[in-house]
């Protein structure tokens, strides 16, 4: 599924597309895909398709267009301190988003049935934390991902305030999934080839609305055939911060609210990237093809054409940025110089950095 706006240069580009075309529609979205470079989660070979609004697919590693997941994140309404389960949660990548939304205070959970899936997911995770800037620009929710089928969750298990499923549902376990939902929770999942949003109003109660026309390979289901009893997935705990975390958080946050401060005090601004001049389309149908389960299908979906250069010139004027007489810094990672001049113990410093090398 994808090809609803068109292919970017860059994650920056891509992320125009999606908002011109209306998929994402909040700043706080927009801050997190900016933050988390697509082209990461893909493996090099394959790096070339990172900014294209389609599908990825190789072996068990998948994700959605770009289109998808922009739909799926405005839907959850995400705010800071929320728990969130992934059903499906692949290489991480929306989890991760969610993470800079929801917060070091949020819950964060993944599950996945694929164990390559989950290790290529915790690597990606890992170099994020360490080499990603975007990282201490955030408070940060840690993903943590375990692996196991959705379908063999514990019964006993906690509830969520926000609940996505990346595989289709079938009809007979709807209400399976609602159950993990907390009450005023929203579960965001394909249901009939649906993107469906399901907030939860009451103990017996469910409000249901259609978002998007989709096409998801189903939930895999395990086989009982050979008669063996599958172990049920057990979530991952719930855990209180230790006091050493909580420490880090709020001197983290301290130091940037201060950093932050002070560059509004002296009217500097971090650069912003040069926008690139992009020409304004107007949508034509064209037949293109979609990956439904293992098969290709053809679809018409909607594309774009150039407008006349005029009208091309008009759009250019009215993206040129005018930032007047704004000062304007070289992109640099302020959290960490004001963390370095601290007179604290080495050790110390590097526990505040999170380890990170740069």
């Amino acid at each position: 599924m994808g090809g609803a706006v068109s292919a970017g240069e860059d994650n920056d580009d891509l992320i125009d597309n999606l908002k011109e075309a209306q998929y994402i529609r909040t700043d706080k979205v927009e801050q997190a895909f900016r933050a988390i470079d697509r082209g990461d989660y893909y493996l090099d070979d394959y790096r070339d398709n990172a900014y294209k609004d389609l599908a990825w697919k190789h072996g068990n590693i998948h994700l959605s267009a770009p289109c998808i997941y922009s739909e799926v994140m405005e839907a959850l309404k995400l705010q800071p301190g929320l728990s969130f389960l992934n059903l499906g949660s692949g290489t991480g990548y929306l989890s991760t988003m969610v993470g800079l939304i929801i917060g070091p205070f949020g819950v964060n959970h993944g599950v996945e049935l694929h164990k390559d899936v989950v290790e290529y997911a915790r690597e990606k995770l890992d170099d994020f934390i360490k080499n990603s800037d975007s990282f201490d620009k955030f408070e940060f929710c840690e993903p943590v991902f375990v692996v196991g089928n959705c379908l063999e969750i514990s019964t006993d298990s906690h509830q969520y305030d926000r609940i996505y499923c990346g595989a289709g549902v079938q009809k007979d376990h709807e209400n399976y999934m609602k159950v993990l939902l907390k009450i005023g929770g929203i579960l965001v999942m394909p249901i009939e080839d649906q993107l469906t949003q399901i907030t939860r109003t009451g103990q017996c109660s469910w409000e249901s609305k259609n978002i998007l026309a989709v096409s998801f390979a189903p939930l895999v289901q395990q086989s009982r055939a050979d008669g063996e009893k599958h172990d049920a997935v057990q979530l991952p705990p719930v855990t209180v911060r230790s006091l050493q975390d909580l420490s880090r958080i709020y001197i983290r946050r301290t130091l940037r609210n201060l950093a932050n401060e002070d560059s509004q005090d002296k009217g500097l601004v971090q650069r912003v990237p040069q926008k690139r001049k992009r020409r304004r389309c107007r949508r034509r149908r064209i037949n293109t093809y979609v990956f439904v389960g293992n098969q290709l299908i053809p679809q018409t979906v909607e594309s774009e054409e150039e407008q006349t250069e005029e009208e091309h010139k008009e759009v250019e004027e009215e993206e040129e940025r005018d930032i007047g007489d704004i000062e304007i810094l070289k992109q640099v990672n302020v959290l960490r110089d004001q963390i370095m001049v601290l007179p604290l113990p080495e050790s110390l410093k590097a526990y505040l950095l999170y380890y990170r090398e740069k």
